[in-house]
């Protein structure tokens, strides 16, 4: 069951990073990790840097993707986000943080979710 979902993650970032590419964005990073935690995927929209969480399912009967990105995930991604802008000098960037949930391959990309 693990692989099964660490695949299925895998799938889902590769829409989403393709989905990003589509709408002009620069992958920085993807998988970044540190000591706070970890963020799917590191874009640059125009002179913003966009931290992009992204959730899949194959359906909605335990809910929407984007619902799973609760104040405490909100929480981690924010420490996971300062600590990659302060590492690489980057504290003064603008910010965004966006969800990509993917739902029975449907793509919806909600810009500042949090």
């Amino acid at each position: 069951m693990k692989i099964f979902n660490c695949v299925k993650g895998q799938v889902g970032e590769n829409i989403a990073k393709k989905h990003l590419k589509s709408q002009k964005f620069k992958i920085l990073q993807q998988n970044y990790s540190n000591y706070c935690g970890e963020i799917d995927i590191i874009a640059k929209d125009k002179s913003a840097i966009v931290f992009v969480e992204v959730k899949a399912r194959e359906s909605a009967a335990f809910g929407r993707p984007s619902e799973a990105v609760d104040f405490r995930k909100q929480q981690k991604i924010r420490r996971t986000a300062e600590a990659y802008l302060k590492f690489n000098n980057l504290e003064n960037s603008d910010v965004r943080f966006d969800v990509i949930e993917i739902l029975a391959g449907e793509v919806n990309h909600i810009k500042n979710a949090f």
